[in-house]
């Protein structure tokens, strides 16, 4: 076990050593808690805002990314960046966004209440550099937008402990072909691709990859279109956006215990750090 404590400092941010992880700390609570080696850092971070793009995931993969920066530049460009090019390696975290109450017009969501941003990473110290940089302003800009820190909650989620786990899509997850091409669930190489990625996310992370090949069955998989602006996208393409085929919804996987923790942390599929894969565990009924 690691004994969690808040210590005083200025910022209230965490304070990350070999073996001392300091509690939770939100707006309204500062309750000390004890967490087992391999516990998932889960943070949930609440926005007010007038507006935000339909085509949000970049905003808030922008938000994440100036956060590890104001954390710690030398991990942030580790992370982002290799011999002066864009580090193409996985990243170890996932997002989704959840948006209540909201009208469309043009191409922005007009926000009537708030916006909430779900981060997962099995990454402890990932975890702490989004924090700290996240609690280092409350203002975050994003070419014409600005949305406010309202409160950031952490929080120790829930433990696989069965072979066979019902999962929720919480944002889409997308499989893709060696081609590149997004693979619908009737394609019959959809359950190969799904492994494969998953194989390569899981061994990024801690090494080996699956122990197990997984086994998939749709439950309620809704097949949703994303509208990306992504730079890299309309640099090669000369295209402004790119439509992206991802599933929501719920699902079972089968396989080792271990890997579908991993896969609960870090999401699952292709661009899970662009806000694609983040999962969320339901209970069978």
């Amino acid at each position: 076990m690691i004994y969690c404590q808040r210590l005083k400092n200025e910022k209230n941010l965490l304070i990350f050593s070999n073996n001392l992880y300091l509690d939770q700390y939100t707006s309204r609570s500062s309750v000390n808690i004890l967490i087992e080696r391999g516990d998932i850092m889960k943070m949930k971070i609440e926005f007010s805002t007038g507006c935000i793009p339909i085509s949000y995931n970049s905003l808030f993969m922008s938000i994440i990314k100036e956060a590890i920066r104001k954390s710690n530049e030398d991990y942030y460009k580790n992370m982002y960046y290799y011999k002066e090019k864009n580090n193409k390696k996985t990243k170890n975290f996932t997002f989704s966004v959840y948006i209540k109450k909201y009208s469309i017009e043009g191409d922005n969501f007009i926000i009537e209440d708030k916006v909430i941003l779900n981060i997962s990473t099995p990454d402890l110290e990932l975890g702490f550099h989004i924090y700290n940089g996240l609690m280092t302003s409350k203002k975050c800009l994003y070419k014409d937008y600005e949305l406010t820190r309202i409160r950031i909650d952490l929080s120790r989620e829930k433990k696989v402990t069965e072979e066979r786990v019902l999962f929720n899509a919480l944002s889409p997850i997308c499989v893709k072909s060696k081609e590149g091409k997004f693979l619908e669930i009737t394609d019959d190489r959809y359950i190969e691709e799904l492994n494969y990625i998953t194989n390569e996310v899981v061994k990024n992370y801690r090494g080996n990859g699956l122990k197990r090949k997984l086994e998939f069955e749709n439950v309620g998989f809704k097949k949703v279109v994303v509208k990306e602006s992504l730079r890299e996208f309309k640099k090669i393409t000369g295209k402004e956006y790119q439509y992206i085929n991802g599933y929501k919804g719920k699902f079972i996987l089968k396989g080792d215990i271990d890997d579908l923790n991993l896969i609960y942390n870090l999401g699952i599929g292709f661009r899970r750090a662009q806000g694609f894969g983040d999962v969320d565990i339901l209970e069978w009924r």
